[in-house]
């Protein structure tokens, strides 16, 4: 899969989609229900001892919100225990069950391979780079207690950046009633004109659903409009309107901007390589 060059030179819509790449990856591996962040959760309570939800969070970077419905999700599977912390009686301990243990082995061999076939497409070294990269940046968000196995994944570092790259440009965004995913939208249809929006989804990488939400959001803004093909009826073709052009360079400026600011621990040189290293992630090596 090639990136369009409007969408390849910006580093937030790269991030998006290398973390959909993984997510989707994962998804189709894992059990119905456990996501990364379930994995990951399951794979810090290796040592049997009961951990907090704060402990957790920490530990694989995600929120108290994003932890609570980890946790539920994985009680519910008999993956996890929660009882009430003998220390806090306000708060809860997670334990992983027999059955969570049975889970990590089985799935682990699948992880490994889906991590392989993700980073295929580049050379020894450029896992190597990329790797180290995304350490610099990301390992810093970490929890002292983070597992081994997942500093050392690659997707698991790329999950993590998203997360945190997501939330900066998300506020950068809010007054403007655009968020992060809206980008790519406008790149494509500024960079190839009207197109369907089965074309606009091949481009962004997303499934048909989800690019017809995005649709509805933006005609619902005024920034862009379903319009009969001339040559087909039955096609419709999505236009830029006038608010969408106006907006384009300010939400692409914000979101650089955000990224520059998230990303800060790299020189720019070193955020251009991460960039770079994450287009051929996404494509695949293609």
């Amino acid at each position: 899969m090639t990136l369009l060059p409007a969408l390849a030179g910006s580093l937030g819509h790269v991030v998006w989609r290398a973390a959909a790449r993984v997510t989707g990856a994962l998804d189709a591996t894992l059990p119905l229900g456990v996501d990364i962040h379930g994995y990951a959760v399951l794979t810090a309570l290796a040592d049997g001892a009961p951990r907090s939800q704060q402990w957790l969070a920490d530990a694989v970077a995600v929120s108290r919100t994003t932890m609570t419905k980890v946790a539920a999700q994985l009680v519910e599977a008999g993956l996890v225990e929660r009882d009430r912390n003998p220390v806090d009686r306000r708060a809860y301990a997670l334990t992983r069950t027999p059955a969570g243990a049975a889970a990590v082995e089985q799935w682990a061999d699948h992880v490994v391979a889906v991590e392989d076939a993700l980073v295929a497409g580049l050379s020894r070294s450029e896992r190597s780079e990329l790797h180290a990269l995304l350490v610099a940046q990301v390992g810093q968000d970490l929890g002292e207690d983070t597992p081994a196995p997942l500093l050392a994944s690659t997707a698991f570092l790329v999950t993590r950046l998203h997360a945190r790259l997501h939330v900066e440009v998300a506020a950068a965004l809010r007054e403007l009633d655009v968020e992060p995913r809206h980008l790519g939208t406008f790149l494509v249809l500024h960079d190839r004109g009207p197109v369907a929006q089965s074309e606009l989804a091949r481009h962004l990488g997303i499934s048909g659903p989800s690019v017809v939400e995005i649709v509805d959001q933006l005609e619902r803004r005024g920034a862009l409009e379903r319009r009969r093909s001339d040559t087909d009826r039955r096609t419709q073709l999505l236009h830029l309107l006038p608010l969408g052009e106006e907006l384009l360079p300010v939400v692409h400026r914000r979101g650089a901007q955000a990224a520059d600011r998230v990303l800060g621990r790299l020189s720019a040189r070193e955020r251009d390589r991460l960039r770079l290293l994450l287009v051929s992630f996404v494509a695949g090596g293609s």
